[in-house]
């Protein structure tokens, strides 16, 4: 490691390598990087303030952002004036997932989904510990925590549903074989029951149970297709506790009744 101007140190990363941490730091954190350096950076800000600057200009980050640094960029980044900066970070080569994001010096996406953020604060935890751990395949599955964070980033930017739907959808992947109440789900986005069945609707263009529907009978096709479950374990595997409600829903999705689907494989 070396120090920078400030007294903090910094680490001279080898291309290559990837080292992590989580820093809370005052407003007295500043790095800089005149050359830029040969890896990626990327920052997750749990609260407090942060800032970038490279020659395109500066920019700032705050609670649920995540920042990419692009390599052989200059720069210098530290801690918001009077605020304080809570964060994790990760060095890293270049990965292929890079390419899914704007091409900018410094790219920063708020992530507002809880769900997203509880899995991007898992992935970067994970990273920490197989960095520390040191396991003979610790640099492969620190690359593939960070590959998680990119791709969920990416598919942020491409998703363009309300995050209380998003939110939603991943309830119902969660407990897609429980009973479901409408109004548990409208709780845990702070709506009203008729709201949220009406902004379901309009953003997704099918109901809330259509769209449990539709999961339930996406995941038993493809346990017809790959498993030697019959078509009533199927069913009950999925969430149905009637066998011809089941076999209503599955015929009117695919066409064909679920034991002549399997049959017919």
């Amino acid at each position: 490691m070396k120090f920078s101007n400030e007294g903090k140190y910094s680490f001279h990363v080898s291309t290559g390598t990837i080292i992590s941490g989580h820093f809370q730091e005052n407003d007295t954190y500043v790095t800089r990087r005149p050359k830029g350096m040969s890896d990626w950076l990327i920052v997750y800000t749990l609260d407090g303030e942060g800032y970038f600057q490279t020659p395109s200009g500066e920019k700032t980050c705050g609670e649920g952002d995540i920042t990419l640094l692009k390599a052989d960029v200059p720069h210098k980044y530290g801690t918001c004036p009077g605020s304080k900066w809570n964060f994790l970070w990760a060095h890293f080569p270049r990965l292929s997932e890079v390419a899914l994001l704007p091409d900018e010096e410094v790219f920063i996406s708020k992530i507002i989904n809880e769900h997203i953020r509880k899995r991007i604060y898992r992935s970067f935890k994970r990273v920490l510990r197989d960095s520390r751990e040191g396991t003979v395949l610790w640099h492969e599955l620190c690359e593939n925590a960070i590959r998680e964070i990119l791709l969920l980033v990416a598919e942020g930017l491409n998703d363009k549903f309300d995050p209380r739907i998003k939110q939603i959808m991943h309830i119902l992947s969660q407990k897609m074989v429980d009973p479901i109440r409408i109004e548990d789900l409208a709780k845990s986005v702070c709506l009203s029951s008729s709201r949220l069945s009406h902004l379901f609707k309009h953003e997704t263009g099918e109901t809330i149970l259509e769209a449990l529907h539709r999961m339930r009978l996406r995941q038993a096709a493809l346990l017809l297709k790959h498993t030697d479950r019959t078509a009533s374990d199927v069913a009950l595997d999925v969430g149905f506790h009637s066998y011809n409600h089941f076999a209503e829903l599955f015929r009117l999705q695919f066409g064909i009744s679920p034991r002549n689907y399997k049959s017919s494989l």
